[in-house]
């Protein structure tokens, strides 16, 4: 296999979407991502992740690779390489800043060096690792070759010389007044060492350090760089080596490696992120992936985003299952307010589209299917610009939806048609819901309305439950089981002895 890219199978799988879909806010997928690449904003990293894949080939591609890394050993040999190349490009940045030739020079020449050391490092540790993945076996290959190459053996023997032969530059200064004067170092006594052993018998205790110390700055002063230029004069071999040398490597960097540096940190961004929720015993999978069977399942599933909040404030994380058989395509979910249904919905969806880009995926064990287009139609303020009401917007929007959508897509609808009577939202809804049904759509439904669970065959009802000794008290469990909305208003009038009974009895009494 040819090595393309550590992140896509075949050449025409590379793409990048610079703007979020517009689902991600509705879904906190927006914040997922944010955490994810927080601190790494020199890979520019949000566009690969605004970039699901459409082929169930190129998903597996990217489940090796990541499982490769899970290699505690492996995962540190790519951050260490990674490192080394952030260096290089610290040094790159800094000669860019400087104003004096020679300095700029020296900082090209060490980010080269460091640019070699990374890579011979990482093609011994690649070398000497039990690979299986086809990314990482294909990109061993390349990088084995690269590093044994001609051109960049050369750049690497010709970078030490260099080195070495700057290493030999020694010199002496002679100051008078405000003049210096620059000649070869020829072997010159240094007394310094003398003097201090001289009076180190007089020493007292600790006394204070009359030295000046030089300045940190990077870039040299005025005078320091006239030095130099002296310098340069007594060693012009050396110092014309080193300009032949910066003009004729401007180009070192190899642009295979120099995506792959930046690609990994996909990988290792996304496996950094979930670690955290490892650590508390939250369970992540490599998910099967189908675009024919719509049987899906999701055990011990939960809201990434919610999770990673809550591990951090040191709060217990409630985990659901799912699963749809057979004809089954949507989940109608009804339950008490505040009871987790909009937070299952949104795990539906970030659970399809985390795997559409290969990741691992919240929960014990999963199969999703591979959507071409993922909707979503949340509660949205009424906008005052387009001239609509909430009612006629909530229409357009699903009307919308429903014209692109395809039997392989995906919609996830919370608490729509909420602005209308009860009478006309029982009927938007149905019509909705039976246009979702004819397309043969995987749905999730997040709604008031008990009916709509039981419209049809392909409807599976799902239920946010209560504490049943306080039913004030939400489990954020959601269940697989019949709508029954009106037994949480009467558990709640049987805890405050408000059901018919009850209130009979207290004016008997009275």
């Amino acid at each position: 296999m040819t090595f393309q890219s550590i992140l896509f199978k075949k050449p025409e799988d590379v793409k990048e979407t610079v703007t979020a879909p517009d689902f991600f806010g509705d879904l906190n997928l927006d914040q997922i991502i944010d955490a994810i690449t927080a601190g790494k904003e020199e890979y520019n990293l949000k566009p690969l992740f605004y970039t699901p894949l459409n082929d169930i080939e190129a998903i597996v591609y990217r489940q090796e690779i990541m499982q490769e890394l899970e290699d505690k050993t492996l995962f540190e040999q790519i951050k260490s390489f990674a490192q080394k190349m952030r260096t290089m490009r610290a040094h790159l940045a800094q000669a860019g800043k400087l104003h004096y030739k020679y300095q700029k020079e020296r900082y090209f020449l060490e980010a080269v060096e460091i640019y070699c050391d990374a890579v011979n490092c990482l093609a011994n540790d690649l070398n000497l690792a039990e690979l299986k993945s086809r990314g990482f076996l294909a990109f061993r290959e390349y990088l084995t070759n690269y590093s044994q190459s001609g051109p960049f053996n050369s750049l690497l023997a010709e970078t030490k010389k260099l080195q070495a032969d700057l290493a030999t530059v020694k010199y002496c200064l002679l100051i008078k007044g405000n003049r210096i004067s620059v000649r070869k170092y020829e072997g010159e006594i240094d007394y310094s060492k003398e003097v201090e052993k001289t009076f180190e018998r007089f020493r007292q205790g600790a006394v204070k350090d009359y030295r000046v110390e030089f300045s940190t700055w990077p870039d040299m002063n005025h005078v320091e760089a006239q030095i130099l230029d002296l310098v340069a004069r007594l060693y012009p071999d050396i110092f014309l080596h080193l300009d032949n040398y910066c003009t004729e490597n401007s180009n070192y960097l190899d642009e295979t490696i120099a995506v792959f540096d930046r690609e990994i940190q996909f990988y290792i961004a996304y496996l950094e992120y979930i670690a955290i929720l490892k650590q508390k015993g939250l369970k992540f999978c490599y998910p099967q992936i189908t675009n024919k069977c719509k049987e899906i399942y999701d055990y011990e599933g939960f809201d990434l985003a919610l999770a990673y909040k809550l591990t951090r404030e040191g709060t217990t994380v409630v985990c659901n299952d799912f699963c749809l058989k057979g004809k089954e395509r949507i989940f109608v979910v009804t339950g008490p307010n505040q009871g987790g249904k909009t937070t299952f919905a949104r795990t539906f969806g970030q659970l399809h589209y985390l795997a559409s880009l290969g990741c691992p995926v919240p929960g014990r064990e999963a199969r999703l299917f591979l959507f071409d287009r993922l909707f979503t139609h949340f509660e949205k303020e009424e906008d005052i610009k387009n001239g609509r009401g909430k009612l006629q917007d909530d229409l357009v929007r699903i009307h919308d939806i429903l014209n692109q959508a395809t039997s392989n897509s995906i919609i996830i609808m919370n608490e729509i048609f909420t602005s209308t009577t009860l009478k006309d939202a029982v009927y938007l809804s149905r019509k909705v819901l039976e246009k979702i049904i004819q397309m043969d759509l995987l749905c999730v439904c997040v709604t008031f309305i008990d009916e709509l669970a039981s419209l049809s065959e392909k409807i599976v009802s799902m239920v946010g439950t209560v504490v049943p000794e306080n039913p004030a008290v939400r489990t954020y469990k959601i269940v697989r089981r019949p709508a029954d909305g009106l037994a949480y208003a009467l558990a709640i009038a049987e805890k405050y002895r408000l059901t018919y009974d009850r209130l009979m009895e207290r004016i008997k009494i009275k």
